[in-house]
Formats: C-alpha cells, sequence, structure tokens
C-alpha cells in the first residue's frame, strides 16, 4: 500500500478481535506527522460518519493522546504511532500503539484537574481525556504501549 509524504497509511480491514471495521492509520512520531495524521484520520471514515459533536470530541481526546504519544512516550527516539478506529454499538472504538517508552507506573495518569495558576501551559490533557472517554485502558504488551477507550458515537446520517 503506498504511503503519502508523511509516510501514513490509512485501511479499512476486518479486525481479527471485534470484527467490526477498523481504520488504521501509522504516523511517525513528530508533531507534524501526528497532526497530519489526526487530519486525515478526520477526514475519512468512521469519523465522518459522526455528529459534529462527537467529532468535535473524538478530535480533542485522539489530539491530546496523540500529542502526549509524541512529547512522553517518544521524547527520546523515533518511532511509530498507530491509530485504529471503529464504531459499534453507539461507540467509537479507539486503540493507539506505539514503541515508546512505558508509563510511569505501567498506568495512565488519574488525571486530577490541575490548579491553572500552577501551570506555565498544558496539564489538562488526561483530565480531559479522563473525562470525555470510557473503557479506558493501558497495557504494556513487551515493547508496545497499548491505550484503548470509547467515545460516544451518535452518527450523522451521512
Amino acid at each position: 500500500m503506498p504511503a503519502d509524504e508523511a509516510g501514513l497509511r490509512a485501511k479499512p480491514q476486518t479486525d481479527t478481535i471485534d470484527r467490526q471495521a477498523v481504520a488504521q492509520f501509522r504516523m511517525a512520531s513528530d508533531p507534524h506527522s501526528v497532526r497530519e495524521g489526526l487530519r486525515q484520520a478526520l477526514e475519512g471514515e468512521p469519523l465522518t460518519r459522526l455528529s459534529v459533536d462527537d467529532r468535535n470530541t473524538a478530535e480533542i481526546v485522539l489530539a491530546e493522546v496523540l500529542n502526549n504519544v509524541v512529547e512522553h512516550a517518544y521524547a527520546s527516539k523515533a518511532g511509530s504511532v498507530f491509530l485504529f478506529l471503529s464504531l459499534g454499538e453507539g461507540r467509537l472504538h479507539c486503540r493507539i500503539e506505539d514503541e515508546g517508552t512505558a508509563m510511569p507506573g505501567n498506568a495512565p495518569p488519574a488525571g486530577n484537574p490541575p490548579d491553572p495558576a500552577d501551570l506555565p501551559e498544558g496539564g489538562f490533557g488526561w483530565h480531559l481525556i479522563r473525562t470525555l472517554s470510557t473503557d479506558l485502558c493501558y497495557e504494556r504488551m513487551g515493547s508496545v504501549n497499548r491505550l484503548s477507550f470509547s467515545l460516544p458515537a451518535e452518527q450523522s446520517g451521512r
């Protein structure tokens, strides 16, 4: 399958785990490639089938997760980030995989809302992710980080 300039790939397929059509995106672990990968995901299935509100929620959560992978998992080395998306039972199922550094304590941060006065910038990412998603699960399988979660998925009727 040919890749575009950013090395991104998208291919619907049948996931052998849940037998749902899955859109897959591969991107390099740098900010530009992740932005481009997210743009491609937002312009394709299954995200184009979501209501505007649910699509916006997906964009916020996916941007936070993907940026965390770039900033933390790949802080000291380069690699690939994989995004898998599927629709089912009124939910958007998301899975992100990478071979970067494991999360501290092999678990996502608690996501408590930070005090805005104490932050030079950012710090709300995990709070947003935990507030907007359900079924959040992190696993370290060998050298692979796997984060999965679900988001609301009212379809727009397109």
